[in-house]
């Protein structure tokens, strides 16, 4: 590929860096005391409060099981209902105003979330008075435990509407009422109904249901994980990733797109969250495309699709990632190591469509001398980076997440000190505390709701019959069977979050994948990417949406625009899946040979869907593009349809070699300028 373009006008790059919101900030400015005051000043306290009692906990050791998670779910379910107040926009928003006929309504949804948040305090109350004595219950409750266990699934119901959105009620809703009312249902639906003291008994007295796994995995990990986060960025990490990225790649061929992909895998390292990493990225990057000639639409999608990857991105991944070591009773380390290679790919894919596109448009490059130095860039936070190697460093050598999480954030708070523009203040780190803590609402309240769908589906023995009929259905064909989990996860996907998907989608379908022989790893981590891949994909992107906005372009367009060249979060999972090699399973020969396979079948495919070659190309040569890049993607050792598969590779290289050599025997056509 050439690298060689003409330069865009001149003028010093510049941009606003975009900082996370934090109540704290607010109360130290603000000069009036007020409800809002009152109420901000209580979710900043409790929010520094966790942070700091999981950060003792983490040094020192976890509480009894069931009090730790209950004392996160309080905090997280008090949050929920205050940040998000029902009948107000915000909880800044004033209750009363005058002759305004809504004062009542908003009065009385005051009086409600107050009345919510005193059921969350007396039931965290009611367990931990005598937590042994509590335990010791289970299966002979009291009628208040009955009571306050049915108001504790209302809560979580209620917090993960407000947090999340409807749509994940409306699906916990459906298993919970099939739980207590299967006898009414029909097919494979049909069965002997839940006893409403045995549910209770799943659901709040034992750890299967609201206080299950990815309850325990998000007070565990995940919320220390993402106080790292959020205090990195706070150190000015973000404008380093951005500055590093554009001195890098934006002196070559469409470079302010490369660099909005580079810093965007960059902020993905650190961020599991799309929306998020698109607003802090692409707030510059955007503008900058679309100045340097690319289209609106093409450069939301970029951003969209490079922010989207943060979920897939070692070393802090998605909230799922977390879940998926628990699961599979595997390090953290383990589903880094698994997800590197497919992450690598995808950003390269990225990559390749940016780069076609820049040549195809004629994009100019952006002149050497608006760009920062990579050296000058690099001496100014390379100690940000030297906190993430700790971190990792720390997982490798066997340290648990939780403790690994904890030296990380000790070690970037004091390496934070070496240079003057990344020193932080006590402000700045009670600061990262609090908006890293309210990032966790929505994760930690959707795990709890996701823990009422596995609660359920393991009360009502819904999960074995799924399975089996969904082999049935599928006819124990794996390319049936894994596109109808990609199509259930998806359709899920388009109102929750990914961890509740994945949840999801890991209860019910994942053990059907497992039963016909798919690799453990390899099944969790397809449902995993196809939870992920919901926020570029339509009609419910996100990730594209936002961009969308920035770009000023229509968002559905937009949509469809990053779902192409996000192509490689389709066809990975299912490559990986065929060949778990891509997963660092089995030897090492195998899994070189094998990414070196599929990064060319996703060169070639890129080809094949931008029409371009050194010039434009034909409907037949972008079918033998599209087609040779499947066929590069078939492991050499398996035998598709009984041929060989190092045959269908053979096959894939001498068509796609054949068509591009011939391409680079011809000049290069030059775009219309």
């Amino acid at each position: 590929m050439s690298e060689t373009s003409q330069p865009a006008p001149a003028g010093r790059l510049e941009y606003d860096e975009v900082k996370e919101y934090s109540f704290l900030e607010d109360l130290l400015v603000s000069r009036r005391v007020n409800l809002a005051y009152i109420v901000t000043l209580v979710c900043c306290t409790i929010s520094i409060a966790l942070a700091l009692f999981h950060l003792y906990v983490a040094l020192y050791g976890t509480p009894e099981g069931r009090s730790f998670r209950s004392i996160h779910l309080t905090v997280m379910l008090a949050l929920a209902v205050l940040v998000n107040p029902l009948f107000r926009k915000s909880h800044k928003d004033p209750i009363l105003l005058p002759g305004d006929p809504r004062n009542v309504l908003r009065a009385a949804g005051f009086g409600i979330d107050m009345i919510l948040v005193g059921f969350v305090i007396v039931i965290q109350v009611w367990t931990l008075l005598d937590i042994d004595a509590f335990h010791m219950r289970l299966g002979s409750k009291e009628p208040l435990d009955m009571f306050f266990g049915a108001i504790l699934i209302g809560l979580v119901l209620e917090s993960t509407r407000r947090a999340v959105g409807l749509a994940m009620v409306c699906v916990t809703g459906f298993f919970v009422v099939h739980t207590l009312y299967s006898h009414y249902f029909f097919g494979i639906f049909y069965g002997p109904p839940t006893r409403f003291s045995k549910y209770i008994d799943t659901m709040f007295m034992s750890s299967n249901g609201v206080f299950g796994i990815p309850l325990y995995v998000a007070s565990t990990y995940i919320v220390l994980f993402i106080v790292f986060g959020a205090i990195l960025i706070r150190s000015g990490a973000g404008r380093f990733f951005i500055d590093l990225a554009v001195a890098l790649t934006g002196h070559r061929v469409g470079g302010p797109a490369k660099a909005a992909t580079l810093s965007s895998a960059f902020m993905g390292t650190v961020s599991g969250s799309a929306v998020a990493n698109v607003v802090t990225t692409g707030s510059f990057t955007i503008p900058l495309m679309q100045k340097t000639g690319y289209r609106g639409r093409f450069a939301a999608a970029v951003e969209a699709c490079a922010s989207s990857g943060g979920q897939i991105t070692p070393p802090i991944m998605g909230a799922a990632a977390f879940i998926i070591a628990e699961n599979l009773q595997v390090s953290y380390f383990a589903v880094i190591i698994a997800a590197a290679i497919p992450a690598f790919l995808y950003f390269v894919t990225v990559y390749f469509m940016v780069h076609l596109e820049a040549e195809k448009h004629g994009i100019q490059s952006i002149p050497v001398e608006r760009l920062p130095q990579a050296w000058e860039v690099f001496k100014g936070g390379w100690h940000l980076l030297l906190s993430l190697a700790i971190l990792i460093a720390f997982l490798m050598v066997g340290y648990t997440p939780m403790k690994s999480a904890f030296w990380g954030i000790l070690s970037l708070i004091a390496l934070s000190f070496i240079n003057p523009h990344t020193r932080m203040s006590p402000v700045d780190i009670l600061a990262a505390f609090e908006s890293g803590v309210r990032s966790t609402v929505a994760v930690s309240v959707a795990c709890a709701c996701a823990g009422i769908i596995i609660g359920s589906i393991f009360a009502s023995g819904f999960g074995l019959k799924f399975t089996q009929s969904v082999i049935e259905l599928s006819g124990g064909n794996l390319a049936l069977l894994l596109s109808m989990t990609a199509v259930a996860a998806i359709l899920l996907g388009m109102g929750m979050t990914t961890t509740a998907v994945y949840i999801t989608v890991a209860a019910l379908i994942v053990p059907s994948l497992e039963k016909i022989g798919v690799n453990p790893i390899a099944a969790h981590m397809f449902a995993f990417y196809f939870g992920v891949v919901s926020t570029i994909t339509p009609p419910v992107a996100l990730a594209a949406f936002a961009a969308a906005a920035i770009a000023r372009t229509p968002p559905m367009a937009t949509a469809f625009e990053a779902s192409k060249v996000g192509i490689a979060k389709y066809l990975v999972p299912f490559a990986f899946v065929y060949n778990p090699s891509l997963l660092v399973e089995g030897p090492t020969w195998m899994t070189i040979l094998s990414t070196a396979l599929v990064l060319f079948g996703l060169w070639v495919l890129s080809f094949g869907l931008e029409g371009w070659c050194r010039g434009r190309i034909g409907p037949v040569q972008r079918a033998v593009f599209l087609v040779s890049a499947l066929f590069l993607m078939v492991p050499v050792t398996g035998s598709p349809f009984g041929i060989p598969g190092v045959l269908i590779v053979g096959i894939g290289l001498v068509a796609s070699g054949s068509i591009y050599a011939w391409r680079r025997a011809v000049p290069a056509i030059q775009p219309a300028r």
